[in-house]
């Protein structure tokens, strides 16, 4: 079933497309990755097939039935009500359908069970229960409590008031409200920003068996790895499509370019033997016709174009003016935190030598990156040592950016700090990290997010530091620029010590993962699939001991300890015994007054209501067998 299908969609931006004859297809079950450099129309892409902007030509088919979701990378709910609230005005309608169930049961209660009455409110109870049923009724809560777990609002409370809740916190709300919507087609713009690894990983398996269709921009290659079954790739203002999953389509590309390339040689080739034919016999009279004839062919045949490579990616190369010693850091028993509060990490003990590529990782509000700040130098630990070691020259990425000046243009932003270069090496420079033309005179403050991480990394870059501390460097860098960080970063002759989200990221660059728990760090050595396979094996050990305890405490249960068992089950079987004796009670009676039912009038006259009635009479008879079944499973142990 195709859920959404637009047809040579086109958006301009002050009279220049942005998209061009977009062709664009959702069917359900479908997870679609759009993938493209920042700036490619992706958001805008998603915005319209939302119906959150205009397009300014072509269509977008979507059947009344299909209902859409979408979540923006700038998504916050802003509410004064509790997180729990919140999330209970998504299950509204059900909640209205409870207080009528409930009026109905009291209703009941009041008529005589013999009545006409009462059975037409049987009746009335049973549809709006199946209604119910379908609207989540008997699962609602849970599934509240569940999604808010997962997004990790247990921590803070569901009782706790919105309005008090970070700018990340209301994003990671609103789409954790998306999510319990169930939308025929969830659209979603960067969803893991904000999110650490393991709701990443909960997140990929909650799409993964999603029941509609999803359409994700994201620039987490291991998340589109693991969700995508379709991606569009958006580039030079077309959209072209690919099946399979984000290395998939690399793949793909890298053949169809060469394909391409290959077409487009060979024609070049054949035009260029032909133009050497014109051009020397067209003033031969011998030659002069066939010469004419390849001329018209020439003017006939339909060229290639050459494909065309994006590599508009920026330039970066880490380097260092003197190599450190073999230990680089020392951290003994430290503690870290902000003033003389209770401490956010402690515990802490471990060490890094020259050459490691160490990343630090845990869930969100754990102290990463304070550990990190602590490390920097910007904050005191407020217990332990930290030693550094010889020679070290010490560079830090602050994902905050906090040391750059909001009022600085992007050419003084870096030449104060290095005033002894020219402008133009200056200039040069930053057109390496994207920087052309005006935008070396922008200011700091006008700088979008992944030009702050450019120009922040542009100046990391010119400090030729032999120890790089890294707070999160790759958030608002698109693919490609990711890509070249990652090139850098694996030729880089220093330590490197960073945190990370992506996955991706950490398994390409990492030789040893430091993961933060309450009780201090634990080292892995490997990158971020080693790492998950190690967890894996000591879970399964963990699981075999548990289960060795269970059965070594099962034996070893006193002969007091089995008959006080055995009397609770007994108690148990009890009660059950008597709940399906009510129940059968309740299924003979409803079933004689179904019966007499058919013999009214009013019912065998008319054909559709003399129907339900044989459907529920038919219903009450399997279930009074079952209940029989039950009923006798429990009796014989008497």
């Amino acid at each position: 079933m195709i859920l959404l299908q637009t047809s040579k969609l086109t958006k301009l931006y002050s009279g220049t497309p942005i998209l061009e004859n977009v062709q664009f297809e959702v069917k359900k079950g479908e997870r679609i990755a759009v993938v493209g450099r920042n700036g490619a129309g992706k958001s805008t892409l998603l915005k319209m097939i939302a119906d959150e902007i205009d397009y300014d030509s072509g269509e977008i088919h979507k059947p009344q039935s299909v209902i859409l979701g979408y979540f923006a990378q700038s998504s916050h709910i802003n509410s004064n009500d509790t997180i729990y609230n919140e999330m209970l005005k998504v299950f509204q309608k059900t909640i209205m359908l409870k207080g009528q169930l409930e009026a109905l049961s009291l209703k009941m209660a009041e008529e005589d069970p013999t009545s006409e009455n009462y059975l037409k409110i049987i009746d009335q109870y049973q549809q709006l229960n199946h209604q119910f049923e379908l609207m989540s009724g008997y699962t609602y809560e849970s599934e509240i409590n569940n999604i808010l777990n997962r997004f990790k609002f247990n921590e803070i409370g569901f009782d706790q008031k919105i309005s008090n809740l970070s700018g990340g916190q209301k994003t990671r709300l609103a789409l954790a409200k998306l999510l319990l919507q169930k939308p025929d087609l969830l659209i979603l713009d960067e969803p893991t920003n904000h999110l650490d690894i393991d709701t990443i990983e909960w997140l990929e398996g909650y799409l993964k068996k999603y029941p509609g269709a999803v359409v994700i921009v994201s620039h987490d290659r291991y998340f589109l790895d693991q969700i995508a079954t379709t991606v569009y790739e958006i580039e030079y203002r077309k959209c072209t499509k690919y099946k399979g999953n984000y290395s998939d389509y690399m793949d793909q590309k890298a053949i169809s370019y060469a394909a391409l390339m290959k077409q487009y040689e060979k024609q070049q080739k054949e035009i260029s033997k032909m133009e050497d034919f014109i051009s020397r016999n067209i003033v031969r009279a011998s030659t002069t016709k066939r010469a004419q004839s390849r001329r018209k062919l020439l003017d006939k045949m339909e060229r290639i174009e050459m494909p065309k490579l994006n590599d508009k990616s920026i330039g970066i190369t880490f380097e260092i003016d003197r190599r450190s010693g073999n230990d680089v850091l020392k951290v003994e028993n430290v503690a870290v935190g902000y003033d003389d509060n209770k401490p956010i990490s402690d515990h802490l003990d471990f060490h890094i030598n020259r050459l490691e590529r160490v990343a630090l990782i845990g869930p969100n509000g754990i102290g990463k990156s304070t550990i990190l700040k602590t490390i920097a130098g910007d904050l005191p630990p407020l217990e332990g040592d930290i030693f550094y070691g010889k020679s070290l020259d010490m560079g830090y990425f602050d994902q905050e950016q906090a040391n750059l000046t909001s009022n600085n243009t992007v050419l003084n932003e870096v030449w104060n700090v290095f005033p002894n270069r020219l402008e133009k090496d200056i200039r040069t420079l930053l057109g390496n990290f994207l920087f052309t033309g005006d935008d070396v005179f922008k200011t700091v403050h006008q700088l979008s997010g992944g030009e702050k991480v450019r120009l922040t990394l542009c100046k990391l870059m010119l400090q030729r530091n032999n120890f790089l501390l890294l707070d999160e460097p790759t958030n608002h860098l698109d693919i490609d620029s990711k890509e070249m960080l990652e090139l850098s970063l694996e030729d880089y002759e220093g330590t490197l010590f960073f945190i990370s989200h992506d996955r991706y990221f950490i398994d390409k660059i990492a030789t040893r993962i430091l993961e933060v728990t309450p009780h201090g760090v634990v080292s892995y050595l490997g990158n971020y699939s080693d790492y998950i396979e190690k967890k894996r094996l000591i879970n399964e050990q963990m699981a075999s001991q548990q289960n060795e305890m269970a059965n070594s405490s099962t034996n070893s249960i006193t002969d007091y300890q089995k008959q006080k068992e055995q009397r609770r089950l007994e108690q148990q079987r009890k009660r059950q015994l008597e709940d399906i004796e009510n129940k059968i009670n309740a299924y003979e009676e409803e079933l004689a007054y179904k019966k007499a039912e058919l013999f009214q009038e009013e019912v065998y006259l008319d054909s559709q209501k003399s129907a339900l009635v044989q459907s529920r009479i038919e219903e009450l008879e399997e279930l009074l067998l079952e209940a029989m079944d039950t009923w006798e499973s429990l009796a014989q142990i008497d």
